[in-house]
């Protein structure tokens, strides 16, 4: 296999990255990036120009085929390798990530008819307008006693299927009617390599609610409305396991990558879980941290167990033979992102420039200079809602603590310290349930800042481990390729032969993890006290603002 290549294709936020990778050893010979056009459609659509309510997160299918068209053929280039030597390719993407279809897989935005209704496109995962519809999913699943619901810490969210199948149906009937498909991005990007319409065990059992070999029973989507009994119809296709060949390139997607026709296509997989194999971290105790605009945690386990506030346990849902589970913050780099856009003097900009750093670089190194807890300050890590353990997307950021003498730099640095308290939070939360973490191993763009990982290994009091490559999800995705190909038995063998990591790179401090210990139990208290019922203001301030914007 020395001379045989894979291709993985991560689909993200804002763009998809095509990596070539070699099969015997996992070396990376090739990438691209592509942009996507539209990026997300939040404020206006674009065909109409109709603004969009808040909360609102949008993509076009199309940019996902400009990826194949443009990204793939590019890495493949830059790999200066011949494209014959290619053997097969597999894709992840950000769940979830959910458009309507025809039967035939025409997303229903692309039909004449719907190119100017906005629930005929696909909603982004951080579209998180869906909350009223999940508050009843979650409130009538425990009062019928529904056995699924703990498989998910207790609470659907208003990111995943249902409940933003739940608000299609209820805010635009008559596109719910025609959507003969409810699909995964995840899973629609595979048919359109393949030709063949499957569905992937991940995002089937965690955005999907699939447990022990089924969906939700059509009397309780009736129960939630008469209109939503049928909707597991729209869901319920072949569904494979990971690593799995969907089908063979076709002659259509050979032309848009330049790859050749035939060769393997593997089922489709999460940007997150797919990571785990590339950082060789599949074992039980390992939770892998992808660390961009959000944060998946995703970990193995030996057995089940049910942990407050996760996303889910599914078993095979990252490596068949074990439970796979999930959780995550849904504002990390978003978070950090939102203060410099909105908040950086000028003349930090300036001087940012002048040392020919970006700005987060130059604020990271004036908040490292800082003691722990010098600043004064305690934030919550809601910007964008909480997805573990509240599971709710109606929360809202909170800052405390501040002074007419408070720095930027100071702001920066305790929402750093947030984002770190909230996956200190979740960490507790799987250790009081009987599912050990004993090492944490970072992924994705945020770990190029050194300051804000050694910060979360003092927070956590665990070592990091960090994965040696810059594409995790890519090289994961390329993993799964070479296993739909044949080229090993299973994931773990080629994630042996494939993964990359650097073990224990980070190991808390003493005397900064016993300084944080006093700053995160403020942190819990704030956690407590505005996400779980003491003084709903954030939920207040929420249906204020969403009224005024009607």
């Amino acid at each position: 296999m020395s001379d045989r290549y894979v291709v993985g294709v991560d689909y993200g936020t804002l763009s998809g990255r095509a990596l070539v990778v070699r099969v015997d050893d996992g070396t990376e010979v090739g990438t691209a990036v592509h942009e996507y056009k539209h990026a997300v459609i939040d404020r206006a659509l674009p065909t109409t120009g109709e603004a969009l309510p808040p909360d609102w997160a949008l993509q076009d299918p199309e940019d996902y085929i400009d990826v194949l068209r443009t990204a793939v053929p590019a890495a493949v280039a830059a790999a200066g390798i011949d494209a014959a030597d290619v053997i097969g390719i597999a894709t992840d993407f950000t769940a979830c990530t959910v458009l309507p279809a025809t039967s035939d897989g025409t997303p229903l935005c692309w039909l004449p008819e719907y190119e100017g209704r906005p629930h005929a496109y696909p909603k982004l995962w951080k579209h998180h307008a869906a909350q009223g519809q999940a508050d009843r999913i979650n409130a009538l699943a425990h009062e019928r006693g529904e056995p699924w619901i703990n498989r998910y810490g207790g609470k659907i969210s208003s990111e995943w299927q249902f409940a933003k199948g739940l608000q299609l149906l209820e805010e635009d009937p008559e596109v719910y009617g025609r959507a003969e498909r409810w699909i995964e991005a995840a899973d629609w990007i595979i048919w359109q390599l393949s030709g063949t319409e499957t569905r992937n065990v991940c995002t089937a059992g965690y955005k999907g609610i699939r447990q022990d070999g089924q969906y939700p029973s059509r009397e309780y989507l009736a129960a939630l409305n008469p209109g939503f009994a049928d909707f597991v119809e729209k869901i319920d296709f072949p569904l494979l396991p990971l690593g799995a060949r969907a089908g063979g390139l076709t002659a259509q997607a050979a032309e848009w990558t330049g790859l050749p026709e035939g060769i393997a296509v593997a089922v489709g997989n999460v940007d997150a879980h797919v990571t785990a194999p590339a950082a060789q971290a599949i074992e039980p105790g390992q939770m892998v941290m992808i660390m961009g605009t959000s944060t998946c945690h995703v970990m193995n386990g030996t057995t089940l167990a049910e942990v407050p506030g996760m996303c889910g346990v599914v078993e095979g849902g990252i490596v068949e033979g074990s439970w796979g589970y999930e959780a995550g913050q849904s504002g990390v780099g978003d978070i950090f992102a939102w203060f410099v856009d909105s908040s950086l003097p000028a003349e930090y900009r300036d001087e940012a420039a002048r040392r020919g750093v970006s700005p987060h670089v130059y604020l990271s190194e004036l908040a490292a200079a800082q003691r722990v807890g010098q600043h004064g300050l305690v934030a919550l890590d809601w910007h964008n809602g909480n997805r573990s353990v509240l599971v709710d997307h109606e929360l809202s950021g909170v800052i405390v603590g501040l002074t007419i003498a408070t720095k930027p730099e100071e702001v920066y640095r305790a929402l750093l310290e947030a984002t770190a308290f909230g996956t200190r939070t979740i960490v507790d939360a799987f250790e009081g349930s009987g599912v050990p973490v004993r090492e944490l191993v970072a992924a994705g763009g945020l770990l190029k800042n050194r300051f804000l990982m050694q910060m979360y290994s003092d927070v956590t009091g665990r070592p990091i481990s960090v994965i040696d490559s810059e594409q995790g999800p890519a090289l994961g995705s390329a993993i799964h390729a070479a296993v739909a190909a044949g080229a090993y038995p299973d994931v773990p063998a080629a994630a042996a032969a494939m993964g990359r990591v650097q073990r224990r790179v980070y190991e808390p401090d003493d005397e900064r993890a016993k300084a944080y210990d006093a700053l995160y139990e403020e942190y819990r208290q704030l956690h407590d006290y505005f996400g779980r019922g003491t003084n709903d203001v954030l939920h207040r301030l929420r249906k204020i603002r969403n009224e005024a914007h009607a």
